[in-house]
């Protein structure tokens, strides 16, 4: 896959994940994909971040905004090994799931999504 992905909020390059609005107010976040260690997709729901369009009640997790969440069924959870994993909502995940396995050496993903936590 040697296209990159940009959806306005998460931006996948040749370098890594870059998730706008991470921070508050207007703060980015860069990942290098060696940093990542694994990337799961998870169902969303009202109470299981559907609803969080920023920040989080479940100190371990982060989600960036994302005024579109609402509308979405499908997050994913990146694992950085730290205590705080971001969650994002692109709006075509399973490209970014693809090209994040891909370019971080994480090999397939699995074909079903697990429940999202309390976001």
């Amino acid at each position: 896959m040697g296209e990159d992905y940009n959806d306005g909020r998460v931006e996948c390059t040749k370098d890594g994940v870059h998730l706008h609005w991470y921070y508050f107010p207007v703060g980015s976040k860069r990942i290098p994909y060696g940093n990542i260690r694994e990337v799961q997709r998870v169902d969303i729901g009202a109470f299981r971040g559907r609803a969080r369009i920023w920040g989080t009640a479940n100190f371990h997790y982060w989600a960036n905004l994302d005024p579109a969440r609402p509308k979405k069924k499908v997050g994913l959870v990146l694992d950085l090994g730290k205590s705080v994993k971001p969650f994002i909502t692109p709006d075509n995940p399973e490209l970014v799931e693809a090209l994040i396995r891909e370019r971080a050496n994480l090999g397939p993903a699995s074909d079903t999504s697990e429940r999202a936590p309390l976001i």
